[in-house]
């Protein structure tokens, strides 16, 4: 197999979820119980996913790992991957467990719902990181040393491996929640010393235990309290990202939002892209928070 570290070939792992988003949108107002006209869409999805595909457009080579069936709705998301020119060779191919789903509705007044049935990645655990072990992508003595984003769909117990095990020491490990009910899975990772911190307002309040006023105090509080770099972002609201004892913030462009599921994960993705192309700190929010706007508006991040 190729070795991925060689500095001509990809260079950013995207770890975790990689499944079929089942959304339905609707441009009226909804409440439980609501029963109204809209559209229903199934694309492809998951953190890690939505992040890959936002690096293509950045024009990266996303790397997945994670675990996709060998049902119909595995091979249909393997070409949904592949046409899109995301490396698919290293996935953990079941033959036992279903392709993964992720199913929401959206409203006039933003997200109404969402399930996230992770079940196959959980099963698999850590059989998702082997091309990082075998020498594929890396192995204990000589750990993937650069870009991996990661999602908290994986199990707390993964998680906690991968906060100590050598395979991820040398990363720059990017690190989002997937959802506020799994953000306090994040906590083994605060002390990581390459990790970087996507999270939303109310994601921040829960790993910390704190309510937070605005984003800016957010972020800085994750640095204190281990994190070497934070993220922290507010809706329509200003976003604040803290590193080495300072903190920045930016307010995001006022657009019309007719989409929600996905941005977070565009915002991370676009930062990651921006850096990784050499810009600053305040550029690279510019760029992030430009292209979740882009997004939620319904047009290409880029």
């Amino acid at each position: 197999m190729t070795n991925l570290q060689n500095n001509d070939q990809p260079r950013v792992l995207c770890v975790g979820a990689i499944l079929w988003d089942v959304i339905g949108r609707t441009e009226r107002h909804m409440r439980v119980g609501s029963d109204v006209p809209g559209r229903i869409l199934r694309i492809p999805g998951g953190v890690a996913m939505n992040i890959a595909m936002t690096f293509t457009r950045f024009s990266l080579t996303p790397v997945l790992l994670g675990a996709i069936g060998r049902d119909d709705a595995g091979e249909e998301l393997m070409r949904a991957a592949g046409s899109m020119g995301m490396v698919t060779d290293h996935l953990y191919r079941s033959d036992d467990l279903p392709t993964d789903v992720y199913m929401a509705i959206e409203g006039g007044n933003g997200l109404i719902a969402a399930i996230a049935d992770a079940h196959s990645l959980e099963a698999a655990g850590a059989k998702i990181l082997r091309p990082m072990e075998d020498g594929t992508l890396g192995s204990g003595d000589t750990p993937y040393n650069g870009t991996v984003a990661l999602d908290g769909n994986l199990t707390l117990a993964l998680l906690e491996e991968i906060s100590h095990i050598p395979l991820f020491s040398k990363a720059d490990l990017r690190i989002a929640p997937a959802s506020p009910g799994k953000a306090e899975r994040l906590l083994p990772l605060m002390n990581h010393p390459g990790a970087t911190f996507y999270v939303n307002l109310e994601e921040a309040g829960l790993l910390l235990k704190h309510d937070f006023d605005n984003a800016s105090d957010a972020a800085l509080a994750l640095t204190d309290r281990g994190a070497a770099r934070a993220m922290v972002s507010d809706g329509g609201r200003p976003a604040g990202f803290s590193a080495d004892g300072k903190v920045i913030s930016q307010a995001p462009p006022e657009v019309m939002v007719t989409r929600v599921t996905g941005a977070g994960d565009t915002f991370m993705a676009a930062h990651i892209a921006a850096e990784l192309r050499g810009e600053d700190a305040e550029a690279a929010l510019t760029t992030a928070l430009k292209a979740a706007a882009n997004y939620v508006s319904g047009n290409s991040p880029q």
